[in-house]
């Protein structure tokens, strides 16, 4: 008997099979039947119906089925008829499977399920999608000119929460717009979606991680309804809180002091990322605010985030060493560039007042996770006392709340104004989990941008705040939001097909209508979130104006989305006198979406509110699309390829000390000729043409003269414990 053939499929799944036919070419051993899942997977992409199985064997004859062979059917006849309530059932909830079980959430076997074609994952597939996809025709028969015209629609496109008022009437969408996207937040399952991510569910699928930033700022009362892994996030949170209060508290008040007994007033946090966008962003918003004036009087805050030389040189200028604690952020306490920073500032307390290991004890902060420890304690840093934990269901770009944020905003402005931050949030996050989706501010920004982006086609977004104090907002939203959802594979490891992923930039107003509001007006599409606020952080009034300062600044975030929104026709550029070869050039087309958030006032709560409303923004964009918004593996491939260079170049510089031939081979002839142009024009690179360290001699010079002592017993020289 010859090897029997895979199984083939023949008849559509939707026609009957008939009780009588007889299975064709069956083989009564049936001891070596093999299916065929690759060429039925081509048979699906290729849009052919389910077939169902038949056996061929290449020596089968016509015969009357044998006692194997009729059990065989009906087993056949079963999994024909589970094949096809599946293919309608996937068909309707196929977004509800679980891949990484051995059975999926129907009771189909993943076996089977493997077979099925792969694109009914995809959201795209959906009628909900379909129908939003069908309404762009009418969207584009509108314009926005007419659309804010219409006054119950305008009525109807604002949402309010504890002071926070969103008007999106200028985005291109009607009514019915909104109602296919709430159809299509139902289909994706949102609210459970949600409740899963707050509830500690590992929806981080790739990491098997739980995402629960929301935890950090939930109310005490909370403790024992959160537990990730059997442990209680809630009660480890306010653990960690209750430390940082309580140290912070110690340095401010001088209880607790450097090496050499002087108080400890500046700070350097030293991290990359999400480690450093988010709390400067914060510290930037509180460096104005009143209560934040008066309670920073005495201290400093710097960031050193960029492993650039220049970058360590402005963050220790003028600073006393004796007097600065030295804040170190990272999850891992491996990130290279964090990591050489470090232990640069290390050498920097070092060399000015001697290699003594109470010296880093005193001066340097650890906040890591908790598996870090060891490597923290090897640093030099005192884990019992200096070091805050934060946890792996903490993303970075979502760590503004933990210990990253806490300690060095706490240590410069005290804890209460970080925890009146941490309300302002935890008054969002509550909005999110509770509000109706129509009138819950994340989530309609959240559905507006899913719309913008994969059904106008809008690939940029850009974020306006109409308050100085929020300079450090748009590049914080640009990490959070791309590093996010700059994905093409859903959670079902099928490419999408559909675009995801704006691209965010910002500046504040009205800076930014003096660099790229060109572009915005009469370029591409891009949509607009305007922030604003009712009062002003400092506003002024001088004699013989007719208005605030801060009341100019917002007749620009009121007068800009109405621009950008109505335009300027040619009727009306003609009627300005204009000459006629000119009017085309004065022309606005008008019918360019944006959204418009007012707050009451700049303030360490109101913060807050923004932080969670476009942390849950993000979230949402990602939960409609299926994809995974708390992952980053875009960033390891050239971390990899960084440290292979780092090789090429440490073989490079020996051989330029030992007067050797310092070519190498970077493995493509493009990056060796660039890489070797570098080593042979920078063989006069100060490291190694000066003796001792020459990164912390360039900070020696805005400093009193100190050279450390001829014991040196830690080899604070070779930067080495």
């Amino acid at each position: 008997m010859g090897n029997p053939s895979p199984i083939s499929f023949e008849r559509p799944i939707d026609q009957p099979a008939d009780d009588g036919e007889k299975l064709k070419g069956t083989d009564p051993s049936l001891d070596h039947l093999t299916h065929a899942p690759q060429q039925q997977q081509q048979q699906h992409l290729n849009g052919e119906k389910l077939d169902i199985l038949h056996i061929q064997s290449d020596n089968a004859q016509p015969h009357q089925p044998s006692g194997i062979a009729k059990r065989w059917h009906h087993h056949h006849q079963a999994t024909v008829s589970l094949l096809r309530r599946t293919d309608r059932d996937t068909a309707e909830t196929a977004e509800e499977s679980d891949e990484t079980t051995t059975t999926e959430k129907g009771g189909v076997p993943k076996i089977i399920s493997q077979w099925l074609p792969k694109t009914r994952h995809l959201v795209s597939k959906t009628p909900e999608w379909k129908r939003l996809q069908k309404h762009v025709e009418h969207i584009d028969s509108t314009h926005l000119r007419d659309l804010l015209q219409d006054k119950i629609r305008c009525d109807e496109m604002i949402a309010e929460h504890d002071g926070v008022y969103l008007d999106f009437s200028r985005q291109r969408a009607t009514l019915e717009t909104m109602d296919l996207l709430m159809d299509l937040a139902e289909k994706q399952d949102l609210k459970g979606k949600i409740d899963a991510m707050v509830n500690g569910e590992k929806i981080n699928f790739t990491e098997e991680r739980a995402v629960l930033h929301t935890a950090l700022r939930t109310g005490r009362e909370k403790i024992g309804t959160v537990f990730v892994d059997g442990e209680d996030a809630v009660a480890e949170v306010y653990e960690v809180l209750d430390q940082i209060k309580a140290f912070t508290d110690g340095v401010r008040s001088g209880d607790i002091r450097g090496y050499t007994g002087k108080r400890l007033r500046n700070i350097i946090s030293v991290g990359i990322g999400g480690s450093y966008l988010g709390p400067e962003f914060l510290h930037e918003c509180l460096k104005t605010e009143p209560e934040g004036i008066n309670s920073a009087l005495g201290y400093s805050l710097r960031f050193l985030s960029n492993v650039d030389p220049v970058d360590v040189e402005r963050a220790c200028a003028d600073l006393d060493p004796e007097e600065t604690l030295i804040v170190i952020v990272s999850k891992t306490f491996t990130t290279a560039e964090t990591m050489l920073n470090a232990r640069t500032m290390r050498q920097w307390l070092w060399d000015f007042m001697g290699n003594d290991k109470e010296v880093v004890r005193k001066h340097v902060v650890g906040c890591a996770s908790i598996s870090s420890i060891e490597k923290v304690a090897d640093f030099g840093i005192d884990t019992e006392n200096y070091f805050f934990r934060f946890w792996d269901w903490v993303g970075g770009r979502y760590s503004v709340c933990s210990a990253a944020g806490a300690v060095p905003i706490s240590l410069l402005y005290g804890f209460d104004l970080f925890e009146k931050f941490l309300l302002g949030a935890r008054s969002i996050d509550e909005h999110f989990i509770t509000a109706p989706f129509n009138k819950n501010i994340p989530v309609l920004l959240g559905l507006l941008g899913v719309w913008n982006m994969s059904f106008l086609g809008y690939n940029t977004r850009t974020t306006l705040p109409y308050a100085e104090a929020l300079l450090k907002l748009p590049a914080h939203i640009q990490q959070l939001d791309m590093e996010s959802n700059g994905k093409c594979m859903t959670k079902y490891n099928v490419e999408v097909d559909y675009p995801v992923g704006e691209v965010d930039f910002g500046e504040p107003g009205t800076n930014g209508q003096h660099s790229f509001f060109q572009l915005l007006h009469m370029g591409q599409t891009v949509p607009c979130d305007f922030i604003g606020f009712v009062q002003s952080q400092h506003d002024l009034c001088l004699d013989n104006e007719s208005l605030s300062s801060h009341d100019e600044l917002m007749s620009n975030f009121f007068a800009q989305p109405d621009a950008l929104a109505v335009g300027k026709t040619i009727d009306e550029v003609r009627a300005e006198g204009t000459k006629e070869e000119l009017i085309p050039h004065k022309t606005f087309k008008g019918n360019r979406p944006s959204s418009s958030l007012l707050l009451p006032k700049l303030t360490a709560y109101a913060t807050g509110q923004l932080l969670a409303i476009y942390e849950h923004r993000t979230a949402v964009q990602g939960f409609i699309w299926d994809i995974n918004s708390f992952d980053q593996w875009g960033v390891e491939l050239g971390k990899k390829l960084a440290i292979d260079i780092k090789a090429h170049l440490c073989e490079a510089r020996k051989a330029q000390h030992e007067d050797e031939d310092s070519t190498v081979d970077a493995g493509s002839p493009a990056t060796s000729r660039i890489l070797n142009y570098y080593i042979s024009n920078s063989e006069n690179s100060v490291c190694y043409d000066e003796p001792g360290n020459g990164l912390t001699s360039v900070t020696r010079k805005t400093h009193i003269e100190h050279h450390p002592p001829a014991d040196n017993s830690l080899k604070g020289k070779d930067g080495k414990i």
